[in-house]
């Protein structure tokens, strides 16, 4: 049978045998109107007052007020532009109700991310927000001068946030509601934290006792210490109002969700699983995967492997190909120096490593930890990965092998005809060493469809 994996600007054919299991979300129904949606969103949002009413009273309350809007970077497919933008509608509104365009900041929530450059924000932003004289900027975790310390938590993280988003009069939230690996939801109180925290902050939120609690997983919100630490330390920043969208496979909008931080939040995450929960039965000998649309680099393609994870059998294969475009297609070096302690020592020993007293706590040491939910169930050379931006020094950096050398494919050719080569060629050399009872499993939406 013919499935198709996203890679790219365009969706890839690939041929599987016929009893493979294709683990797939429900389509959720796409809005007809989404500038009607989004506007009425805006007029009777959640637990809060309308947009306006909240515009027209900060004006009451103090003359030429500052306003903040917090965006995702370019690892969401947040609509930004176009008919289902959420923008370009929340700085219309603001220029109408009487804050100038030149108060009014755009503040990308990179986290330890790098900054977005000027072309990449070009691309992804309403250009009707650009001519509106609006301010661009990235946050910096790193630059401690542009920082306001807000206390510590429960837990005795350190919160420090962007300075800019502390005192602006007006503090906006965006962002896409889909499954967290950790947070158990994207979007809401993750577009503070850990959206504009600073480094120091990431200490005990992504500290590697907490992403070691199987409690920080997808679709959990209950329970979950990585989302409790959030939400606490987003409280503590505060937010006026956020905007929050859900979509589906072909980025369509498919639902609205503005108002009050928490209820908005909640109502999103309660749609979201009403289709992303994905029903199987029993574990696969094999599973083939791809890293989505997220998966601009390896680090941000662990998304992938831990729900693949969900399903692996002890000492199975997991084959996944990446999209890995980014300027760094493996990541920061933060993350690069992390990630070889795995290649080199695996798993075991990473863990004891990072939770050691001795061991320094480094940023996006958390990923690996991630990386590790699947090293724990199956051998690291039982990992097939293909990245068309990685070279030999790449694959020798990570953990697995390239799935080309599974696949026995070594000659260069078109990315749709090389894929499907490497995915059917490695599924099958891998059905002969194992048996024809086999089980074998496609993941159709990579990290966003979660097993259950």
């Amino acid at each position: 049978m013919q499935v198709k994996i996203p890679f790219g600007d365009e969706p890839i054919a690939v041929e599987l045998p016929n009893d493979v299991d294709i683990l797939s979300m429900s389509a959720p129904a796409a809005i007809a109107d989404p500038e009607k949606a989004i506007g009425e969103a805006l007029q009777n949002p959640l637990g809060t007052e309308s947009f306006d009413a909240l515009i027209a009273h900060k004006c009451e309350e103090r003359n030429s007020p500052s306003a903040v809007i917090v965006i995702s970077d370019n690892t969401r497919p947040v609509p930004y532009t176009g008919a289902t933008g959420i923008l370009w509608p929340l700085v219309e509104r603001l220029v109408a109700g009487g804050v100038a365009g030149a108060d009014i900041t755009v503040l990308v929530a990179t986290g330890m991310h790098r900054g977005l450059t000027e072309a990449e924000l070009k691309r992804m932003i309403d250009p009707r927000v650009h001519a509106a004289g609006v301010e661009f900027v990235n946050h910096n975790g790193k630059d401690a001068e542009s920082l306001s310390y807000l206390g510590t938590t429960a837990r005795g993280s350190e919160v420090y946030i962007n300075r800019l988003y502390v005192e602006s009069d007006i503090k906006i939230l965006t962002g896409l509601v889909e499954s967290h690996f950790m947070a158990g939801a994207s979007g809401g109180r993750k577009s503070i934290c850990p959206g504009l925290i600073g480094e120091e902050s990431t200490k005990i939120f992504h500290g590697a006792e907490m992403m070691a609690d199987l409690n920080s997983t997808d679709l959990k919100l209950s329970g979950n210490p990585c989302h409790e630490e959030s939400f606490e330390v987003a409280s503590k920043a505060g937010a006026d109002f956020i905007i929050n969208v859900t979509l589906d496979h072909s980025f369509n909008l498919t639902g609205v969700f503005a108002g009050e931080l928490k209820t908005a939040h909640e109502a999103a995450v309660n749609h979201l699983k009403s289709y992303t929960a994905v029903e199987y039965s029993g574990e696969y000998d094999i599973v083939v995967t791809h890293a989505g649309f997220v998966g601009i680099n390896h680090y941000q393609a662990a998304k992938s492997g831990t729900v693949a994870a969900r399903i692996i059998k002890p000492g199975g294969h997991v084959l996944m190909v990446a999209n890995n475009s980014d300027t760094d297609p493996v990541g920061s070096l933060e993350y690069r120096t992390a990630l070889q302690l795995l290649t080199l020592n695996g798993p075991e020993a990473v863990d004891r490593i990072f939770k050691s007293p001795d061991w320094t706590f480094i940023p996006e040491q958390w990923q690996v930890q991630m990386w590790n939910r699947l090293f724990n169930k199956i051998p690291l050379n039982h990992f097939h990965y293909y990245s068309p931006q990685f070279g030999a020094a790449e694959y020798s950096l990570s953990p697995g092998e390239p799935l080309a050398d599974l696949a026995g494919v070594t000659d260069s050719t078109t990315l749709i005809e090389l894929i499907p080569r490497l995915i059917a060629n490695g599924v099958e050399r891998l059905r002969k060493e194992l048996g024809e009872g086999a089980r074998i499993a496609f993941l159709k939406d990579g990290p966003y469809g979660i097993p259950l």
